[in-house]
C-alpha cells in the first residue's frame, strides 16, 4: 500500500509517499505557469527513490491554493450573474457595513462578476418559498441571446429565497443549458450555499463560478497525466475544512477547496497534537509565501462556516470577498520564506505581503531574484546553511543572499553589517506573525500564553522559539516531517462531504416529520458522495443545528444527536442552556428559530499505512559540530550547535542549538532545551 500527498504552495510543491515503513518525501520548485508540472515531476521522483511505478499509489490526496490565487489575481473565467430583478447591485453594495469606520479612503474588492454581466431576471419567491412570480420563458431566451453574444464563460444563478425555494433557479438553469450548449459552467446558489443572506449566498455562487472553469480543467489535466503514467487508483482533494472529497465534488464546488493547502497544516497539527497530549494548541505553518495559524482545543480545529478571500486591506476582517463554506478558523500573513524585505518612503523597514515565490524566488537561490527576502536573512545570519536546502534540491549561494540584504535594508537604514539588518528582518517577521495570533487569539477570547505552539512547514521550527518568547509560551513541538507538514496532514484526513439544509422557521412551528425525512434523504445524498471511496460501514454522520432568538442576526451552533423527532424538540433547553454559558443571560417570550441543519457524512477510521514511529537509543552519539550565528540579543555571533534530528534520541539538548534535517531547521535558541519523543516530534521547552 502506498499512498501520496501532493501539496502545492506558492513556493514549494512538496510530495509525500506513506508506505509501511515511514514516510519519504521531496521538495520541487512550484510551476506557477502550470501548477501540475511541478506535482508530476515530484511524484515521477519519489517513485525513482524507493523504486516504484504509479500502478503501486492506491491513491493520491491533493491541496491547492490555485483557487484562492484565481480569486486574489482575478484570473478566473468571464462570468454572468443572473439574480432576481432590481438585484443585481447586492454583490457591489454588500452588507453596507463599513470594516473601518473612521478611514475616508475606505477600499473594497470589486465584484468578480461587472455590473454589465449582472443581469435581472422578473421572477420572485417569497420568504416563506411561495411563488409570487414565475419566471418568463421569452425572458429567458432573451437573456441566453445576450450571454451567448458577451461570449461568457461562467453563469451564477443566485434568485432571492432560493434557499427556500430552488424551482426557479432549477428551471432557469436546465433552460439555459439547452439554449447554450453543455460546455458553459452554471452553478446555483441553492446547491453552492444554500442558506439565509442573499449577499453571502450570491458572493459564494459567483466565486464557485468564476473559478470552475480553471480548476476543472486542472483537475481533468492532472488526473489524465496521473492515468497516462499508470496510475489507477483514487485522486482525492483536500477542502478547506480539513476533509477530503472526490474529483468530481471538487470539480464540482472548488470554492471549496480555497484553503484546502492550508487545511493540511491544521489536520497535521491536530494529529499531533492528540498524540502529544496538547490540550490547548496554536498551529503555525510557515511556508515559502505564507503563514497560517490555528487554534486548536482538545484536538479540535476551531471552524468557521464563513470565510473571506482577497481583502483589500491587509489582514482586515470585513475587507474581502464572503465565501460561506466549511473551513478551518485560519488567519494568513504575508510572512513565509519567500517574503520581501524593503525599506519603505519614511525610512521603516517593513517585511512582506509581496513574497518573490518560486520565480524568481529569494536572491540566493540563484534564480535571477534580487530582492532580500526572509530567506535570504536567515542564510546572512547562519540560521540556514546553503548545504542541504530543501533536501539538497537547491544550491543557495549566501554571498547574494549577503549582497541583497546589505542593498536593500542595511545601506538604507545606515547599519553596522548585513548581519545586523538581516537580524531585524527576522524580528520584523516574527512580530507580525505572533501580533496575528496575539489578536485571532482576542477575537475568539483565547489566552494565547496558555496554549502550546506547534509549527510545521519549511520556516516554521526556525522561528518557532522567538514567536513563542513574544506570546508568552512555554512549550513547542516540532512534528515528525514538519518540513512538509501540510503534505502529510492530507494523508491523516478522512474522506467527508457536508451540505446545508436551510429551515428558518421558529422551531415551535417546525415539522419535525417533515424535517427528519429531508434529513434522512440528504444523508443518503452525501453518504453516496463518501461510499465512492469508503466502504459504507467505515462512514460516519453527524448533524450541526444553527438557531437564534427571532430577530438575532447571528447563530450558535449545537450538535443534534440523531435525526429524529425527539432531538429536534430536545434543541429549545439545550439552545437556552448554551446561550446563558456564552452569554450571560436568556431571552424571554422571544421564539427561537431554527435557521439550518449542515449534515456531514465522515470516514470513520483513517487508512494509515506508516506504522508509529519508535525511535531507538542511538547506537553512537553524533558528535555536533560548530557553527556561528548571529544572535540579536548578543549583538554578535554565537557558537550554535549542530546536529541532525535522526540522532537524537530522549534525551535533553540544551541551546543554543541546530538541530538538522532534510526538510526544515529547528533552532533551539539560548534558554531553551529540546528532546525528541517517543513519536519522534521534537518538544522544546523553556528554562525555568
Amino acid at each position: 500500500m502506498l499512498r501520496v500527498a501532493i501539496d502545492i504552495g506558492g513556493t514549494f510543491t512538496d510530495v509525500v509517499a506513506e508506505t509501511p515503513e515511514g514516510m519519504r518525501s521531496v521538495k520541487v520548485l512550484t510551476s506557477a505557469d502550470a501548477p501540475e508540472r511541478a506535482a508530476l515531476d515530484g511524484v515521477a521522483r519519489l517513485l525513482a527513490q524507493l523504486d516504484k511505478t504509479h500502478a503501486d499509489i492506491s491513491d493520491i490526496v491533493h491541496g491547492t491554493t490555485l483557487a484562492t490565487n484565481a480569486l486574489i489575481e482575478r484570473r478566473g473565467a468571464k462570468t454572468a450573474f443572473i439574480t432576481t430583478h432590481g438585484f443585481r447591485d447586492v454583490l457591489a453594495m454588500r452588507t453596507e457595513k463599513r470594516f473601518d469606520q473612521y478611514a475616508l479612503n475606505i477600499t473594497l474588492p470589486a465584484p468578480l462578476v461587472p455590473r454589465p454581466l449582472r443581469l435581472g431576471l422578473r421572477e420572485r419567491v417569497l420568504a416563506d418559498g411561495a411563488v409570487l412570480i414565475a419566471p418568463d420563458e421569452r425572458e429567458i431566451e432573451t437573456l441566453a441571446a445576450l450571454l451567448r453574444a458577451e461570449q461568457v464563460e461562467a453563469i451564477a444563478i443566485g434568485f432571492l429565497h432560493a434557499y427556500k425555494n430552488s424551482t426557479h433557479e432549477n428551471m432557469v438553469a436546465a433552460r439555459l443549458r439547452q439554449l447554450l450548449g453543455n460546455d458553459i459552467t452554471i452553478c446555483q446558489s441553492a446547491e453552492v450555499a444554500g442558506e439565509i443572506r442573499e449577499y453571502d449566498r450570491f458572493s459564494t455562487v459567483c466565486a464557485n463560478a468564476y473559478v470552475r472553469p480553471l480548476m476543472s480543467r486542472y483537475i481533468g489535466h492532472l488526473q489524465d497525466k496521473l492515468r497516462e503514467a499508470g496510475f489507477s487508483g483514487a485522486l482525492l482533494m483536500m477542502l478547506s475544512d480539513g476533509a477530503l472529497t472526490t474529483v468530481e465534488q471538487a470539480a464540482r464546488f472548488p470554492v471549496r477547496l480555497i484553503e484546502g493547502g492550508p487545511a493540511g497544516g491544521v489536520a497535521l497539527a491536530a494529529h499531533v497534537a492528540r498524540e502529544v497530549g496538547s490540550d490547548r494548541t496554536l498551529s503555525l505553518d510557515i511556508g515559502g509565501t505564507t503563514a497560517k495559524i490555528c487554534f486548536i482545543e482538545k484536538g479540535t480545529p476551531k471552524t468557521s462556516r464563513r470565510f473571506e478571500v482577497a481583502r483589500a486591506w491587509r489582514d482586515v476582517k470585513g475587507s474581502g470577498l464572503p465565501v460561506k463554506i466549511p473551513t478551518v478558523e485560519l488567519v494568513e500573513i504575508g510572512a513565509g520564506g519567500g517574503s520581501i524585505a524593503a525599506v519603505d518612503r519614511l525610512g521603516r523597514l517593513q517585511v512582506g505581503p509581496q513574497s518573490a515565490g518560486s520565480e524568481p524566488g529569494p536572491a540566493a537561490y540563484g534564480r535571477g531574484g534580487t530582492q532580500a527576502t526572509i530567506t535570504d536573512a536567515h542564510i546572512t545570519i547562519g540560521t540556514i546553511a546553503a548545504e542541504g536546502f530543501a533536501g539538497g534540491m537547491i544550491a543557495l549561494d549566501p554571498a547574494l543572499a549577503s549582497k541583497a540584504v546589505a542593498r536593500d535594508i542595511q545601506t538604507p537604514l545606515q547599519l553596522e553589517d548585513p548581519a545586523s539588518a538581516a537580524a531585524g528582518i527576522i524580528e520584523l517577521a516574527d512580530e507580525t506573525m505572533a501580533n496575528a495570533a496575539r489578536v485571532h487569539g482576542i477575537e475568539l477570547g483565547l489566552d494565547v500564553a496558555g496554549f502550546d505552539l506547534l509549527v510545521s512547514g519549511g520556516g516554521g521550527a526556525v522561528h518557532a522559539t522567538r514567536i513563542a518568547e513574544k506570546l508568552g509560551i512555554r512549550r513547542v513541538i516540532v512534528p515528525q516531517d514538519a518540513g512538509v507538514g501540510s503534505a502529510v496532514g492530507f494523508l491523516r484526513s478522512p474522506v467527508a462531504f457536508e451540505t446545508v439544509v436551510s429551515v428558518v422557521e421558529p422551531l415551535s412551528e417546525v415539522d419535525a416529520t417533515a424535517l427528519v425525512d429531508r434529513l434522512r434523504r440528504v444523508m443518503a445524498e452525501v453518504t453516496t458522495v463518501v461510499e465512492t471511496v469508503v466502504p459504507a460501514q467505515n462512514i460516519t454522520h453527524r448533524l450541526t443545528a444553527e438557531l437564534r432568538y427571532k430577530g438575532q442576526g447571528y447563530e450558535l451552533s449545537l450538535p443534534l444527536d440523531a435525526a429524529s423527532a425527539d432531538a429536534i424538540a430536545g434543541l429549545a433547553a439545550r439552545f437556552e442552556e448554551e446561550y446563558e454559558q456564552q452569554i450571560g443571560f436568556t431571552l424571554k417570550d422571544i421564539a427561537i428559530e431554527l435557521i439550518s441543519l449542515s449534515v456531514t457524512a465522515r470516514e470513520k477510521r483513517l487508512r494509515t499505512a506508516a506504522r508509529p514511529l519508535e525511535v531507538q537509543p542511538c547506537q553512537a552519539k553524533a558528535q555536533p559540530h560548530i557553527r556561528a550565528i548571529f544572535e540579536r540579543s548578543a549583538a554578535n555571533p554565537l557558537p550554535f550547535k549542530v546536529i541532525p534530528r535522526e540522532s537524537l534520541n530522549g534525551q535533553a539538548m540544551s541551546g543554543p542549538a541546530i538541530i538538522s534535517e532534510a526538510q526544515t531547521t529547528t533552532v533551539v535558541r539560548p534558554g531553551w532545551h529540546a528532546r525528541r519523543g517517543d513519536q519522534g516530534h521534537l518538544v522544546l521547552e523553556r528554562n525555568r
